[in-house]
């Protein structure tokens, strides 16, 4: 059983997850892949907040590659928000497993 003092520091340890959460809600990453030809930003929440296509890249038959260029951006993005994330809530939590955080 958890005595008063255990108790009182994980409820301080859930306010500040809850604060960590909103602020991930407002940070961003952002990877660039091609050389620069597609950017994309994403949230700390996982939200693909923009996707950039430098429109000098753009023809017909570079579609395809085009295509796998957005998805490989959006794929860093998605990685470098989880790691931020994760980073982020390690930092707060001390390395302690909390499931269903991230």
């Amino acid at each position: 059983m958890m005595n008063r003092k255990m108790m009182r520091q994980a409820q301080q340890i859930q306010k500040q997850m809850l604060k960590m959460q909103e602020e991930l809600e407002s940070e961003t990453v952002t990877a660039t892949v091609g050389g620069g030809v597609v950017t994309v930003v994403v949230s700390g929440k996982m939200n693909v907040e923009s996707i950039s296509i430098d429109p000098d890249a753009v023809s017909p038959e570079d579609v395809e590659m085009l295509e796998d260029l957005v998805r490989a951006a959006v794929n860093e993005g998605l990685d470098k928000a989880q790691q931020m994330a994760s980073e982020k809530m390690g930092a707060l939590t001390g390395g302690m497993n909390m499931p269903g955080l991230f």
